[in-house]
């Protein structure tokens, strides 16, 4: 199919959720976009797997419900969303501790004050905090002076206790970084959505979301498994097509694509691993939390607790491992680690499938939630989407979306 002689309005090079927010925004300005897209499908790393029926994503993924720009744009009911239980327990040294939500669960409000996981006062610290944050706007948070994520916990007066054994491996599993540098913007924002919603899994896996947001798509043209070598005035794939567009938005990291750029942004990365277990460990859709250096998992769910698997003989727990080997021996390890907290043998423990998630999350340096239309238009035609440019999340994504469309439409208007 020769696309070289024609011109399109514009060509969006990514079908990740930034680059499906954005054309979705542009078709409302009467746009018909046309996404290059590199692999065989829409979501970038919001990505599934099913086997045997049962959904793995790739990564430790979750919505968070009341992400603003995913209340816009997302169809909760249709996504037929399945929701964690508020809290998360505790797994330390083969005890099991309990950490419960008293905002969410009044009635489980003793339990939580008597849990041995940190201080009565740390407990009431974080009641405090969530009723301080869902009272502070999103607008204040990002507006709020900046510090590490750990520094701003110590000077909260957080106990060692609480941070080691609960921030540490919750926010580790979020950040994919366990020594807390993340911003505290970014603490703030998260802890308040959590504060607020719920967190949830769409029933058949994470990659739903992008594959909804698709189906909203009306007069936009897809041309998958098309790989982008160059972009100058002129979209340059490897395959030796050249496609020209009126705008061109990079809804992916446009460094290895565009010349005189600085250099690409680095990526944090997770281990995923997936086991089928003849028992299961927790039962029921609440978060596992294995705080200790020493150990590989930092946190762990079952699957099948989640989704509509739970009556299936065997159970499938999916395992986050803030690491960047893969290797026998790490999943040799992960196994004798599952046995040490379930009390379980190894043998309970199958390896049904691994993921190594390389760029699972951008490491952003000036951590925001908005920017101005000017602010992602590159030259005259080119315009950039994509959370690196705001912050690591599923809601930046979109939002970064909806301003590179803004971007072009304002563009038009003073040609």
């Amino acid at each position: 199919m020769a696309e070289n002689n024609s011109n399109h309005d514009v060509i969006i090079v990514g079908a990740g959720v930034a680059g499906l927010v954005c054309a979705y925004e542009l078709e409302k300005r009467n746009y018909r976009p046309l996404i290059i897209e590199a692999s065989d499908r829409v979501g970038g790393r919001v990505k599934t797997t099913t086997i045997d029926g049962c959904p793995l994503d790739h990564g430790f993924q979750v919505l968070l419900t009341e992400y603003p720009e995913a209340k816009h744009y997302l169809d909760y009911d249709s996504l037929n969303l399945k929701y964690f239980n508020s809290g998360a327990i505790v797994y330390d040294k083969s005890k099991v501790r309990p950490l419960s939500d008293p905002l969410r669960e009044p009635s489980q409000i003793f339990k939580m004050l008597t849990s041995p996981v940190g201080t009565i006062g740390d407990k009431l610290k974080i009641a405090q905090l969530a009723l301080h944050l869902k009272q502070k706007s999103i607008e204040d948070i990002f507006k709020s002076k900046d510090k590490t994520t750990l520094s701003y916990l110590k000077k909260k007066h957080f106990s060692d206790d609480i941070i080691d054994q609960f921030f540490s491996p919750f926010f580790g599993g979020i950040y994919l970084e366990n020594e807390l540098n993340t911003s505290c913007r970014m603490f703030e924002f998260v802890f308040k959505m959590f504060a607020e919603g719920q967190a949830a899994i769409p029933e058949k896996g994470i990659e739903e979301i992008p594959k909804q947001l698709k189906g909203l798509l009306k007069n936009t043209t897809f041309k998958f498994n098309s790989p982008v070598k160059t972009i100058d005035t002129t979209v340059h794939l490897s395959n030796g097509e050249q496609l020209k567009a009126d705008n061109i938005v990079v809804a992916t990291q446009p460094e290895p694509l565009i010349n005189n750029l600085d250099g690409e942004p680095s990526y944090r990365s997770v281990i995923n691993l997936y086991f089928k277990s003849k028992k299961g460990i927790i039962n029921k859709p609440t978060i596992g939390l294995v705080p200790s250096m020493n150990i590989a998992i930092n946190n762990f769910h079952e699957v099948s607790a989640i989704t509509n698997h739970n009556d299936s003989k065997e159970k499938v727990i999916s395992v986050s491992v803030n690491k960047s080997r893969l290797d026998d021996d790490l999943i040799d390890q992960v196994q004798g680690e599952l046995s040490l907290i379930s009390d379980l043998p190894e043998s309970n423990f199958t390896l049904l499938e691994k993921f190594k998630v390389s760029k699972a999350l951008p490491v952003v340096d000036d951590v925001k939630n908005k920017m101005e239309s000017t602010e992602v238009r590159l030259n005259d035609n080119i315009f950039l989407a994509g959370d690196y440019l705001l912050n690591g999340s599923l809601n930046a994504a979109m939002k970064s979306g909806r301003i590179a469309a803004e971007a072009v439409a304002q563009s038009a208007t003073f040609v």
